[in-house]
């Protein structure tokens, strides 16, 4: 079988190649040994130098400035924990507190008090359940009139809203 495969001329063979840095600053037009280079080096590491004593003394400040404030807040604690007549009240407060709490045991314990809590939950039941028959007849008042405005028989107008909510997933 024939080979079709075109093939590359002879051409003149070189002896050395160019290194990598070589072609790279020959495309840039640049010397290896160009004054330039060695200036713009130098000024970068001075630049490099000055950013470090910057960082270095801005970082001492900084250390500086959370102690005195560690300080600060520590004293000041110290006059807070050492005032008298605010320990005095504090202890007072806290007296008042288990006070206050026992007298409410106490008041949830009286039988007028559990009749009415018993009275306040039928009441919210029954609420509840007002509140969803409610609800469902005024949603079939809308299907049927498309409207969220009802009038009253004392010649006012009521509206509502409809809402829907999304229920969790049936557990199969």
């Amino acid at each position: 079988m024939p080979d079709d495969t075109p093939k590359l001329q002879k051409g003149k063979a070189n002896k050395t190649l160019p290194s990598g840095d070589d072609l790279a600053l020959q495309a840039l037009g640049q010397d290896t040994t160009s004054d330039d280079e060695v200036a713009k080096s130098d000024q970068i590491a001075e630049t490099i130098t000055s950013l470090q004593n910057i960082v270095e003394r801005n970082a001492n400040q900084l250390d500086d400035v959370k102690e005195k404030l560690k300080t600060l807040r520590e004293s000041l604690k110290s006059i807070f924990e050492n005032n008298e007549d605010l320990v005095q009240a504090q202890d007072q407060a806290q007296t008042f507190s288990h006070a206050v709490k026992e007298i409410k045991v106490k008041l949830l314990a009286d039988s007028t008090v559990v009749e009415l809590q018993t009275k306040i939950a039928d009441l919210n039941e029954q609420k509840k359940e007002v509140e969803e028959s409610l609800s469902n007849h005024l949603i079939n008042y809308y299907d049927l009139t498309k409207s969220t405005s009802f009038d009253t028989s004392d010649g006012d107008q009521r509206e509502f809203k409809i809402k829907a909510t999304v229920k969790g997933r049936r557990k199969n």
